[in-house]
């Protein structure tokens, strides 16, 4: 196991805490996903590629990770306040589907987009409708403690009863009196003791088709039931990161942590993460405010706002370039420079290739090879700083670009340096692939690519060699025109792609 100390932003602390995990060499990790009524977007790609990262950078450093990422599929009511339609049945009933065919096509479109964007899949990925029984049996230890009341079939949790005992806001740092005046007295909620209390369990109305029998009536478990559930099923009832949005922190993780306390006595997570929003025009990006664009939008470019399609290694490169706890802000100048950059970087990469060692590298080159590896460590490190990370990458792009332009010289041992701690940090660690890489290009195919371009190349150094400047010409000129750049210098000619 690599020796690092892992710093992380703990929501609960408001510090950033040395990463220790429950049990050593082994971490426990669940990450809320989507709900599946409709096609992610970049507000969702954010939290995906941020704990991908996290997932990443845990296994490297020799951990065995179990990484849960859960499918809403029942239970997330239009308003976060137990009001309103079931996302998917709404969506079900107005297309005339089955809500499980509206669940499975728009989890396959999530996953097709996961793919794109080169995020691994999680160890496991339970949905809500298969974990009915745990939430029943989690509703029931609640009940049994004295935190929760049935009401009309229904059950709720009781905030103010828990309160008493424990600290109901304190992921938040709201506390229960801001909480309780920014309750709006609800249609139909009168059920409830008090407007703050969230449901663990809904009587279905006549009307809604999502139901199962449980010992209250025949309902759908509240949305906050499913995570603590499924959390404690497969991660047990003390685990290392809970992740997601910073949207959920309230109420959906504050409920989640009353909640595991309410049931088990202590709480069940140690360390809580959450990602910052991406914003449009400075306001968040989501279903809700319908101001989102789908990653299918931006991969096609078929959305009115975007001036071109973006590929999906753009858009994980956009999204690193900001720490995770940072805002990000939608604009195409931003994606546009961020297309360049990492065009810029892959390309300096597969450069290495075609360098050629000296017996020994100028001083800067040698400083900027051997500090490369431990600053990278340092900036993921620091609470997964990856512009920081990113930074130093493009400061060896540079000494790599110096080199190819001989105006430095590279040793073998340096130029190894650079190669490994390169593909380490760009492609292990961060996923970044060659731009067109998850559009169907292989490795093998772009090498064999390369090799055509830098046959074409020597055939001009002979057609040079022989005075022949009408051919000469020629290559040069068709391969500027097809976006590669050519270079000559004393010891041959060089090329980079800038398409």
């Amino acid at each position: 196991m690599s020796k690092q100390n892992l710093l992380i932003y703990n929501t609960l602390s408001r510090t950033k805490q040395l990463f220790t995990p429950i049990v050593e060499g082994r971490v426990g990790m669940y990450v809320c996903g989507p709900t599946v009524y409709g096609d992610a977007h970049l507000g969702h790609a954010r939290p995906a590629i941020t704990f991908d990262l996290l997932f990443r950078y845990l296994q490297h450093l020799g951990y065995k990770v179990r990484y849960v990422r859960n499918i809403t599929d029942v239970g997330h009511l239009e308003h976060d306040a137990d009001e309103g339609e079931d996302k998917i049945a709404k969506k079900a009933r107005l297309e005339e589907l089955e809500p499980m065919e509206v669940a499975q096509y728009y989890a396959n479109r999530f996953h097709d987009a996961m793919k794109a964007l080169n995020c691994l899949p999680p160890s496991i990925e339970p949905h809500a409708t298969g974990h009915i029984i745990e939430q029943i049996q989690l509703v029931k230890e609640i009940l049994e403690n004295g935190y929760a009341y049935e009401s009309q079939g229904s059950v709720y949790f009781d905030v103010d009863k828990y309160n008493e005992r424990y600290r109901y806001g304190k992921l938040s740092g709201r506390n229960l009196t801001d909480v309780i005046n920014n309750s709006r007295e609800l249609e139909g909620q009168s059920e409830k003791h008090n407007q703050v209390d969230f449901a663990l369990w809904k009587a279905a109305q006549p009307e809604h088709i999502m139901r199962w029998p449980s010992p209250w009536s025949n309902g759908f478990p509240g949305w906050h039931c499913e995570c603590t559930a499924m959390g404690r099923k497969y991660l047990g009832s003390h685990f290392d990161i809970h992740g997601g949005g910073m949207d959920l922190v309230f109420p959906h993780h504050e409920c989640e942590i009353a909640q595991a306390v309410a049931s088990q006595g202590d709480d069940m997570v140690k360390y809580w993460m959450h990602c910052n929003m991406v914003t449009i025009g400075g306001q968040k990006m989501g279903k809700s405010l319908g101001n989102f664009i789908t990653l299918n939008e931006f991969f096609t470019g078929s959305h009115e706002k975007l001036s071109q399609a973006y590929s999906p290694m753009t858009i994980r490169f956009f999204i690193l370039q900001a720490h995770y706890r940072s805002t990000v802000d939608f604009s195409n100048e931003a994606l546009q420079a961020a297309e360049k950059g990492l065009q810029r970087l892959m390309n300096a990469i597969a450069d290495l290739k075609r360098i050629t060692a000296s017996k020994e590298s100028d001083a800067e080159t040698h400083r900027v090879a051997s500090e490369l590896r431990q600053k990278c460590y340092d900036a993921m490190n620091d609470d997964l700083a990856s512009p920081t990370v990113i930074s130093h990458l493009f400061e060896a792009t540079n000494t790599v670009n110096r080199v190819l332009d001989h105006k430095g010289s590279i040793s073998a041992e340096d130029l190894e340096d650079f190669a490994s701690t390169m593909h380490l940090f760009a492609e292990e660690i961060l996923g970044l692939l060659p731009l067109g890489a998850t559009e169907g290009a292989s490795p093998a195919r772009e090498e064999a690519f390369g090799h055509v371009v830098d046959m074409l190349l020597e055939q001009r150094a002979i057609a040079k060699a022989n005075k022949d400047w009408t051919t000469s010409d020629r290559i040069r000129n068709e391969l500027t025109a097809l976006g590669f750049e050519i270079k000559d210098g004393k010891d041959g000619s060089t090329w980079t792609l800038n398409k």
